[in-house]
């Protein structure tokens, strides 16, 4: 094989696109290693992949096999509003083990980075050390939200987190590429139609929190700009685009246990949950306290 596959996906909910498009890249995805492999893993399956979600705010939204829980959905969108920004490390800063970014840093403070710095008085003398930002900042976020307030059918209305500067020599750059978003208006509602694009996207372990992540991400900019202008603003429909959208060998036989398997001993109500649902809102929105001291107990770790 020469060329990496293309693949597409058309479907109306999030949990419903998911596992059509897991099962596509099953089957006609390519097989190859990645720089990740230990030498004894299976390659990986791997696709550029296309995914288009209709409703992405309709249930079933959640599909029941990501690794993780209700809990850490919220805590992911809430990552995703800012809460763990502070997590970043200082670039020149070697023994420093924070992040290098966080998606919502990049889109809100594009262009800038923290470094640290010794304090030397003017007699050669140390005395502690600073932090400081560097470079320029730019909140895409809210130019974003105030260019579609008034122009709802712009094509210019993107956010991006790529910073070559920075990103071409680290461990692990952001995977998540770019946000652009568009208003049509249809019986007086403006609906605001999104695209994600993502460089490199784990198909079975990441995806489904990232597209759920990201689509109430959007939902908060189409609040605010509901706020703005007093229109009634929903979510259109959400585009996908991974350059990479993968599983990776070591992930194989666990997705083919606990996913594959599953298509054919269960019915698809079994294997979702409605997001609307009371209990599962309950759960969802109890968690914040949780997760913010989560986030507290971490911090002082880190300090």
């Amino acid at each position: 094989m020469k060329n990496i596959p293309v693949l597409s996906v058309h479907g109306k909910t999030i949990a419903e696109t998911y596992e059509h498009a897991l099962v596509k890249l099953y089957n006609e995805g390519a097989r190859f290693k990645t720089q990740y492999d230990k030498p004894d893993d299976p390659e990986s399956i791997d696709a550029t992949m296309n995914i288009t979600i209709d409703e992405p705010l309709t249930d079933p939204m959640i599909h029941k096999e990501f690794p993780g829980g209700i809990e850490d959905l919220r805590e992911y969108v809430m990552e995703l509003q800012g809460v763990k920004d502070h997590w970043c490390k200082n670039l020149n800063d070697p023994e420093d083990t924070r992040w290098e970014y966080t998606y919502h840093g990049r889109f809100a403070q594009y262009g800038s980075w923290r470094e640290r710095h010794e304090n030397v008085g003017i007699d050669g003398t140390a005395s502690g050390w600073t932090e400081s930002d560097k470079g320029f900042k730019v909140d895409q976020i809210e130019a974003v939200i105030d260019k579609l307030c008034k122009q709802p059918f712009s094509r210019q209305c993107q956010m991006i987190t790529w910073m070559p500067n920075i990103d071409l020599d680290i461990y692990d750059p952001p995977c998540l590429q770019s946000w652009w978003g568009r208003i049509l208006e249809d019986e007086g509602v403006w609906w605001l139609n999104y695209n994600i694009r993502i460089r490199s996207n784990a198909a079975f372990s990441a995806y489904f929190m990232n597209s759920f992540g990201l689509t109430m991400f959007t939902k908060t900019i189409a609040d605010k700009i509901a706020k703005k202008t007093g229109r009634t603003v929903k979510l259109g429909r959400m585009n996908w685009q991974a350059d990479s959208w993968h599983i990776y060998g070591h992930e194989i036989k666990a997705f083919e246990e606990r996913f594959l398997k599953r298509l054919d001993v269960t019915k698809f109500d079994e294997r979702v949950y409605n997001f609307y649902d009371s209990d599962i809102q309950e759960m969802y929105w109890e968690a914040d306290e949780a997760i913010k001291e989560k986030i507290k107990k971490e911090d002082a770790k880190r300090n």
